[in-house]
């Protein structure tokens, strides 16, 4: 199919951007990477009257440590994220989950922002910002707000980014050099969206034990979620396979994840404590290999 007729336009600053957006309220749409967008507009979900392609904005493509966190320009394509030497140094978490996103052709047009923004439950770019606390920039008419990651997303495909407001980068930590990470995810087929999946990082304190653990678990909910009870679990503990297992079991209660024609509930939930074991175990063996 093709889209329905719309105007295009390509704003060189950020500032023609937001008058374009504000003046076509609610008919614009943002086009960054165009990854979720394009789908979208072809089957004709959705007929916007006016299309504002950012790709013209200088700086909003950049990757750069800024005050101890690492600021990434929200139309920095996904592929980028993949290959940044920066971004394996001082955030590899990242890179890692940034492997799992569809093929390499995607990831060469997607973005960091667009995914963020696009807010789909199975992507693995949201759970990492909730698992690291990642801040998220948005302008407005000249002014900036900061919202954490976990007030960012806030139902299905819906965040707390304002119709006049557009995403400037985001900003996730920079990670101890001892901090062990994984990505742990299930699809049908390579490239697909995760029926589950799972992000964590770990750190370990001078006697061996888990200091802290961040979990976040993408495609069981109409977010990705938090695992609060599990990472509290873990807290103190040595990193022995019983700790890990019963850290996992404690999923059951904090998830219900929806049934679809890829599969049930029941299912999600399983897979998804399954994939958690994984990605804690191989996490805290990146630990000990990146500490010692």
């Amino acid at each position: 199919m093709k889209p329905a007729p719309f105007e295009y336009i390509a704003p060189e600053s950020l500032e023609e951007a937001l008058e374009a957006l504000r003046q076509n309220i609610p008919d614009a749409r943002l086009l960054a990477g165009g990854q979720s967008l394009m789908p979208l507009l072809n089957l004709r979900l959705i007929k916007p009257k006016i299309i504002i392609d950012l790709n013209r904005i200088s700086g909003l493509n950049s990757i750069k440590e800024v005050s101890g966190r690492l600021s990434i320009g929200a139309t920095t394509r996904q592929s980028s994220l993949e290959r940044s030497q920066l971004v394996r140094e001082r955030c590899p978490i990242l890179a890692e989950a940034t492997k799992h996103i569809g093929h390499a052709a995607i990831r060469h047009r997607g973005t960091i922002g667009g995914s963020l923004v696009h807010a789909d439950p199975a992507a693995e770019l949201p759970a990492v910002a909730l698992a690291l606390d990642a801040k998220l920039e948005v302008i407005r008419d000249g002014l900036s707000r900061a919202i954490p990651a976990e007030e960012f997303f806030i139902d299905y495909l819906t965040t707390a980014l304002g119709p006049e407001e557009i995403l400037r980068a985001v900003f996730f930590p920079v990670l101890r050099p001892s901090t062990g990470y994984a990505v742990e995810e299930l699809t049908r087929r390579h490239g697909d969206f995760a029926i589950a999946g799972v992000a964590t990082a770990v750190d370990l304190d001078g006697e061996a034990k888990i200091a802290g653990a961040r979990i976040a678990l993408f495609g069981v909910a109409p977010t990705a979620v938090r695992a609060r009870r599990a990472e509290a679990a873990l807290k103190g503990q040595k990193p022995e396979a019983d700790v890990i297992r019963y850290a996992a079991t404690l999923l059951d209660d904090a998830l219900d994840p929806p049934s679809d024609i890829h599969a049930s509930g029941a299912y999600r939930k399983h897979v998804a404590a399954v994939l958690t074991v994984r990605a804690l175990e191989r996490a805290f063996q990146v630990c000990q290999k990146r500490g010692a």
